[in-house]
């Protein structure tokens, strides 16, 4: 061991000493905590097979990267590739800030086609590749098999409806004062999707206006609003004391869960119980949560061709896939059917298919430059519905107003 250690120490010397090395720095989010080690796996990996390169890794956590990010930006000092989530994306490639990849596909002789084209097509803008898919994950319907077991109701599956889900949470939610049907978030990152679910949207046909307060998303605010104040089989605000909706569910007291399969590790330890997952279920369509992480280069580097080699093997190396599912660390983007086939072996959930069948689904978050203004915004007028301080069609036409007198589309 310690000779073949000394061996590639000797390589990476000499190929220093007579090519050179290239050193890029590379910022992320998604590797704090305890996937740093995992990052490192992945960095280890590369320059074994890249030598002439050095990855400097920086990792700041996701509640300080983007203001870091942006004053180093600002600064003219920043990194030569760095992550960014979908939901960020565009600001940042509107900005000017991101270099155009689509030279260095076409150079590097790069197959596009092993990537999942949602999130292949999430980092582009009108038609320009500005990043690449780092991870994607959705959401599903996570429900314990032990609390519909003891309510004497069959398991969901996809041809489930929101009046489906009703049901059983309205049994689940009888069988103990502490014991809830389903929690699903009243907030913007759900309100967009559920909408679609009812035929609604939040902007107008060809998107050039907010369009919240029609009667399909009244309707659909009314909808989640109820199952808080009206039927109670989601828990208010005072019934959690504090408890997360996690909490909740680990403990055994929620029959079901709308959430992003980065929830699979965490209950596959803390869970005491069966569980599985079911694609969510819809009322005139179905809609399900895209989410994704992408790597991009800055477009002040000089370092490209590097940074290019970095980011794709990042994104489509089964290595690195294999580590990512390994670790419980979202999904990687590629469409290996082997790599397909290891993440759907391990086991709990039984039914991982749902996570691959809900990719027919897929909505993606609107993506404008002032997007965490309009999310405030729209969270504001929500939790104000949830919690009775305002009727749906109240929250829904202050809602448009504001958007329309303070957002840009």
């Amino acid at each position: 061991m310690k000779k073949g250690l000394a061996v590639l120490i000797c390589l990476f010397v000499v190929v220093s000493l007579v090519f050179g090395v290239t050193e890029i720095n590379f910022m992320n989010f998604s590797s704090s905590g305890d996937n740093v080690k995992h990052m490192e796996e992945m960095k280890a990996l590369f320059e074994e097979e890249n030598p002439e390169i050095k990855v400097n890794i920086e990792t700041v956590g996701f509640g300080d990267y983007f203001t870091k990010l942006m004053t180093i930006i600002a600064g003219n000092n920043s990194p030569d590739c760095f992550e960014l989530n979908y939901e960020n994306f565009s600001a940042y490639a509107k900005k000017n800030v991101l270099m155009n990849l689509d030279n260095l596909i076409v150079e590097n002789d790069f197959d596009a086609s092993v990537i999942n084209q949602k999130a292949l097509e999430a980092f582009q803008v009108d038609g320009v590749q500005y990043g690449l898919p780092f991870s994607f994950s959705n959401v599903v319907l996570i429900y314990n098999k032990e609390l519909f077991d003891e309510a004497g109701v069959g398991y969901p599956d996809s041809s489930w409806t929101w009046a489906d889900e009703q049901k059983a949470a309205e049994k689940i939610r009888a069988l103990g004062p502490m014991t809830f049907g389903i929690n699903h978030p009243v907030q913007f990152s759900e309100f967009y999707k559920v909408v679609q679910q009812n035929g609604g949207s939040i902007f107008n046909e060809d998107k050039t206006a907010f369009a919240i307060n029609t009667p399909q998303n009244v309707e659909t605010l009314q909808f989640m609003i109820d199952r808080v104040a009206k039927t109670n089989v989601m828990p208010t605000e005072a019934q959690l004391a504090g408890m997360g909706d996690w909490d909740l569910f680990e403990a055994g007291l929620l029959g079901m869960i709308v959430t992003g399969s980065w929830a699979f590790p965490t209950f596959t330890i803390s869970c005491d119980f069966d569980w599985d997952i079911a694609v969510e279920p819809g009322n005139l369509n179905k809609a399900t949560h895209f989410f994704s992480n992408g790597i991009v280069i800055s477009k002040d580097t000089e370092k490209a061709e590097a940074c290019f080699k970095w980011i794709s093997f990042l994104s489509t190396d089964e290595d690195v896939a294999r580590i990512r599912i390994d670790a419980g660390w979202e999904l990687p983007a590629i469409t290996n059917q082997e790599i397909i086939d290891y993440y759907c072996s391990i086991k709990p959930p039984a039914n991982k298919e749902a996570i691959f069948e809900s990719l027919d689904y897929l909505v993606t978050p609107p993506v404008i430059e002032q997007y965490a203004e309009m999310e405030d915004i729209i969270n504001n007028y929500l939790e104000m519905a949830r919690d009775g301080v305002l009727t749906a069609q109240e929250a829904l036409e202050q809602a448009q107003k504001e958007l329309s007198e303070k957002i840009e589309i």
